[in-house]
């Protein structure tokens, strides 16, 4: 058999038992054992370079390391070991307030690591911007949005007023009674405007929209009222042109009772309305008690509602149920003409168990201006309606006192 044959088999025999020193050990032993061309001969048939056979063979003369060692001891050390005041300087950078001096000169300025690793140069530190990187990562700093979770102060009986919504909807649902979740969602402007998210598009090709957000005036705004039925878990949006007013919003829930409520509530008495206590639906908007009021006479009904304390909007329902869902069916897509947000609304579901489904449509009438007259008939709530309203309140808003 040849020689390289012989050798060829035993390297790639022991080669995978061995240590990364013993194998080029090994190799070393052969291509000195080999003579002239050894080095070359012995890296062609065990598949390795030519400087680990020769390193292998310079090992040779060295004496073995006591402690096993396999690779040479005095790697380069790190910065943070070699500059023991460099953690100290970053964190007082990074968090001057609770840390460090807040004149900090990036105190108002962006803290991006380049900046940082600048700012430590400049103050005897150098170091690279991968290095502060690193350094921010073992010391547990993240990169964080803000989180908002500050509310201010709170009224001493906000838990009651939550316990009281609740139990109000545990018990006109227990009764087959409907219970409904009403708000406005934000204004949409209609058009070849921006709309937020991503959707699937052909590489290169996105939706071109405009570059600027200024509504046109002959086109208007979508503003997309919804009714969400807690115990069918079913939706309703009526989408506006012009203005949220009360009026709208009582027009809103007079189509869905009519439309759908009272086809699924036959023999309902009484209805529930839920609603944040600001806006066209405010707990101190006149205009909104005076529709109700006409929406309970005409119906028979008995409309009790219950507002959400202030800056607890986010609790209601309808937010989570019903317009999230409208919002990922269009995202990514622009508004281009008022029938495009009445036929997104329509066609949103939610991913639950229960779909969500939506009835939408267009309220063509201008809801610029609500006028009040004055009303003999009355309605029960959580605030009461009065009898009279003055003829001098034309519009809604936060001019509108309480009764």
């Amino acid at each position: 058999m040849d020689l390289d044959e012989v050798l060829a088999a035993t390297f790639s025999l022991i080669a995978p038992h061995l240590t990364e020193r013993q194998r080029r050990l090994l190799l070393g032993a052969a291509a000195r054992a080999l003579g002239y061309g050894g080095v070359s001969r012995v890296a062609r048939l065990a598949e390795a370079s030519r400087p680990t056979v020769r390193r292998g063979a310079a090992e040779l003369d060295q004496p073995a390391d006591p402690r096993g060692r396999i690779r040479q001891h005095d790697g380069p050390k790190r910065r943070r070991d070699t500059d023991p005041g460099l953690l100290q300087a970053l964190d007082r950078l990074v968090d001057p307030d609770t840390r460090g001096d807040p004149q900090s000169p990036l105190r108002w300025t962006c803290k991006s690591t380049r900046e940082l690793a600048e700012a430590l140069t400049a103050q005897g530190h150098p170091v690279s911007d991968d290095t502060v990187g690193r350094l921010l990562r073992e010391q547990d700093y993240r990169l964080q949005r803000t989180v908002k979770t500050l509310e201010g102060a709170q009224h001493a009986d906000r838990d009651a007023q939550f316990r009281y919504l609740n139990e109000q909807a545990k018990v006109h649902l227990a009764e087959g009674q409907p219970v409904v979740s009403v708000d406005t969602k934000k204004k949409e402007l209609v058009g070849t405007f921006a709309n937020g998210g991503r959707e699937w598009q052909p590489s290169g090709e996105p939706e071109r929209v405009n570059v600027h957000d200024f509504p046109d005036p002959k086109v208007g705004k979508a503003i997309p009222y919804g009714v969400y039925d807690l115990g069918r878990n079913t939706g309703w949006v009526s989408v506006g042109t012009d203005h949220d007013t009360a009026a709208f919003a009582v027009a809103t829930l007079r189509r869905w009772w009519e439309q759908v409520g009272q086809r699924t509530y036959p023999a309902a008495d009484r209805l529930l309305v839920t609603a944040d206590a600001g806006g066209s639906n405010g707990y101190r908007v006149r205009a909104w008690k005076l529709e109700l009021a006409k929406l309970a006479q005409e119906t028979g009904l008995q409309i009790t509602v219950c507002h959400l304390p202030p800056g607890t909007s986010k609790w209601n329902r309808i937010e989570h149920r019903l317009f999230s869902a409208i919002s990922m069916n269009w995202r990514g897509r622009p508004l281009e003409s008022q029938p495009r947000p009445i036929r997104a609304c329509g066609s949103a579901r939610s991913w639950t168990a229960a779909a969500t489904r939506l009835g939408s449509r267009c309220a063509t009438r201008s809801w610029r201006r609500c006028r009040c007259g004055g009303t003999n008939s009355t309605g029960s709530g959580t605030t009461p309606f009065i009898r009279k309203q003055p003829k001098r309140h034309r519009r809604q808003g936060n001019r509108a006192g309480t009764p």
